[in-house]
This record gives structure tokens, sequence and C-alpha cells, in this order.
């Protein structure tokens, strides 16, 4: 038996639904340790509190959003930096608890304090997220403004995490990788176990989930459609019509998804995939100021399994032309393509097989 640490950024629940994927596969063989912040404290506390993967709480980063339900850049980089004020004692925190534990191997999913202890104190460390893309892809196809925007915000993720023994991109989308590219394993993405059983229909019912926020336009909109539609991400409302108002529950979530016509949603990459997975088409809604959901929307649209409206700028007409064209958006989907926990699980094997042969004990960290 192992002893694996993981961490992840805790803005949003893909990073943890990921995370997660990876630990149901693997908690019967090692002993596991997760270090998560924000949301995916959350998400992972419920599912693991008491049993033996621990989960641990630490800080991370914030992402702050206006009234208008637009990224607060202002909010956010003065929380930011109070982050990295913040990270060298999480960093030492971490070193400590390397030292003491001797974890075989760390993996992080886009989170930058576990990555520098393992470095500081000479444990291999994995990454395995959706972000690497922007470093390890070859994005030369993309309009010129997100093109842009991809070679920026590549620097942030080269800030985040490097020296890594491998790097795992997991993605709905696969577009070759850049020359040069070594030790990069591009994969679909990590579906949880459920995903094996779950019966899937061909239902009338959309399913909806959106992040904080809906406007009264976008709740028309939905109601116009004159289907029945299951809203996540709001909490519990009373029904108004035809829509109706859940809270956020995996497993029902999971059969709703199952059961759906097509699901809307904001541009993430974990969920777009996974309703991909089960075969449906997504209508995608990039959060404005989030330029890497609007590279997820631009490969949903190039894959023709789905389209995209700014989350903003959807009205009625939207929803209808896209459900006009369901059945197109079924013809381009390949299921069979989207799970990449088998081939991310072979990679975690390989180098805690490697680790298991270094025979000194981890370096004394260095404050």
């Amino acid at each position: 038996m192992s002893k694996i640490f993981f961490s992840m950024s805790g803005e949003g629940r893909g990073h943890a639904t990921r995370v997660r994927a990876m630990v149901e596969a693997l908690r019967q063989e090692h002993e596991i340790t997760l270090f998560a912040p924000g949301d995916a404290y959350s998400f992972l506390w419920p599912l693991y509190g008491g049993s033996e993967v621990r989960v641990r709480r630490i800080e991370g980063l914030h992402f702050s959003y206006t009234s208008a339900c637009r990224l607060n850049y202002r909010l956010t980089l003065g929380d930011a930096l109070d982050y990295v004020r913040q990270l060298p004692g999480l960093v030492q925190s971490l070193c400590d608890i390397i030292q003491r534990e001797q974890p075989d191997l760390a993996i992080t999913d886009f989170e930058p304090g576990l990555p520098r202890a393992a470095k500081r104190c000479g444990l291999p460390f994995l990454s395995v997220d959706h972000q690497h893309f922007l470093c390890t892809y070859d994005l030369s196809g993309l309009p010129p403004r997100l093109r842009w925007h991809a070679r920026y915000m590549a620097l942030v993720v080269q800030a985040y995490c490097s020296g890594q023994a491998e790097t795992v991109v997991s993605s709905f989308y696969a577009p070759p990788l850049r020359p040069g590219q070594r030790k990069v394993t591009a994969v679909g993405v990590l579906l949880r176990p459920e995903f094996s059983a779950i019966e899937v229909e061909e239902g009338e019912h959309l399913v909806v989930y959106c992040r904080r926020f809906a406007s009264d336009d976008f709740l028309c909109a939905l109601a116009a459609t004159g289907r029945p539609v299951r809203i996540y991400g709001l909490g519990e409302r009373p029904r108004a019509g035809k829509l109706t108002f859940h809270a956020i529950s995996e497993n029902r979530f999971l059969r709703d998804l199952a059961g759906a016509a097509a699901l809307v949603c904001t541009a993430g990459n974990q969920l777009v995939g996974e309703a991909l997975a089960l075969g449906k088409p997504v209508l995608a809604l990039p959060e404005a100021g989030n330029h890497e959901q609007f590279i997820n929307a631009h490969f949903l649209r190039e894959s023709g399994a789905g389209d995209w409206v700014e989350l903003e700028a959807v009205r009625a007409s939207h929803l209808a032309a896209f459900l006009n064209r369901l059945v197109d958006f079924r013809r381009h989907i390949n299921p069979k393509n989207m799970n990449g926990l088998p081939a991310t699980l072979e990679v975690i094997r390989r180098h805690l097989h490697t680790a298991k042969q270094r025979v000194p004990a981890l370096a004394p960290a260095l404050a």
C-alpha cells in the first residue's frame, strides 16, 4: 500500500470531481490524504469525513463576482495578493506534513501549495488537471483574441505548477500537442464510478447548471422552451411553472442528466465532458471574463456536439435554435472517447511503482 497526497483548486466543483474519480479508484489499494480549499472542501468533506480517506482544509484562491455576474477583477486580484502572502506559510506547513508522514507520491489538480512543498522535500509529484491544456495543446486554431488570452493564461498555469514528473491533461477536446511536449498524457474527462451503472435515456426535460447566478431574462428564456427544466446551482426555490429548482445532489443530478434531452450549463470542462459521455448535447454558457470557459465553448462548437452563447446574452431564440439541432448534435457525440480515468490511473500506478524503488527518505525541507 502506497501513501498518496492530493491537492486541488477550491474554485468550482470540476477539480474536486476529478480528484474524487481518482480517489474512488485508488482508495482500496492506497492510503490517501486530500488537501482541499473552498468549494472542494465543502464537496469532499461530507463524502469522506470519518472514512479512511483523510480530508484537510487548506487556504486557496477565490474568485469574486459583481452583482451583474461578471468576474470582479479588483476583488479577485486583492484576494490573490492575500493568498500569495499566505502561500509561504502554507508551503511550510505542507512540508512539515510531508516530512512527518512520508508519502510516496503527490498529485495536484491546479493547486500551487503542494507542488512547491513536494519540490522542496524531493517528493515526486504529478499534475492532473484541465488547465495545462494551455501549455501543452496546439491552440493556433483559436480566434486571435482567444489565442492571445491563452498565451498569458499559460504563464499563470506554469507559475502555479512546474517541475512535475508528468502532466496529465484532462479535457473533452483533444487538439494535437505542441511540438516538443514530453511527459504529457492527454486524456478525456475523469468519470466518477456512478457512470458505469447509470441507465441513459432520452427524455424531454432539460438539465441546467448555473454557478451562483441566473437573471430573470435567462429563467424566462428557459420557461419559453415549454419543456420541464430542472435547475441546479441556485439552491432550492418554489416551482415556477415547469421550472424546478434543486439543491446540489451528485446522485440526483446524474440521474436527471442521464435522462435529459440536453444540458445547459456554464462552460466548465468537467461537466461538459460528463454530459458528452452520456451522449447529451450541451449548450454552454461561458461566464463574462472567464476566458478559459470561452475556449472550452469554442471547442464544443467545433466538435459539433453542442453550441454556446454568452451567459448574459442568452435569450429564448438561442435556446430554440439549440433545441432544433439536437438530432444533429447527437450524431457528433462519441461517448466512448470521453472517459480518461483508465489512462490516468495507468500513469499514477506507473509513478507509484517508480517511487517505491526510492530507498532514501524524503529530504528535510529548507525553511
